[in-house]
């Protein structure tokens, strides 16, 4: 019995990580990535250190219009988000919950399959 979930065609669904980037429906990414549901794009972030109000904004707009919860991947282990952060989501309107990168592209996985609305900004590992 396959108890694989039915995913619509083009949906971005993450099937690897590790060795610095992502194999997401079937194309290898180097580096971080920002997973919308439909479209997979570079995110210029190598470090969680990195993550300021400006090396978000972009993301956090993009994530606004295709999505209601933003799940950010802080690499090998969590970290907190920064307050700024969870300030810009909250201004944009959207969720934030903040994993290691791992947890984040289960938890993407699995509420893309439930058809919910969901983005992710991945730091590579």
């Amino acid at each position: 019995m396959d108890i694989t979930p039915l995913v619509p065609k083009g949906r971005q669904l993450v099937h690897a990580y590790g060795d610095g980037g992502f194999r997401i429906s079937g194309v290898r990414y180097e580096g971080s990535v920002l997973i919308l549901p439909d479209l997979t794009t570079a995110w210029d972030l190598r470090d969680f250190a990195e993550l300021v109000p400006e090396s978000v904004q972009g993301l956090i707009n993009e994530a606004a219009r295709h999505a209601g919860l933003l799940l950010v991947g802080t690499g090998p282990r969590m970290l907190p988000a920064p307050k700024t952060l969870r300030m810009l989501c909250q201004t944009a309107g959207i969720a934030l919950e903040v994993m290691d990168t791992g947890a984040a592209c289960r938890t993407y996985n699995v509420l893309l399959t439930e058809e919910r609305s969901v983005a992710a900004a991945l730091i590579a590992v």
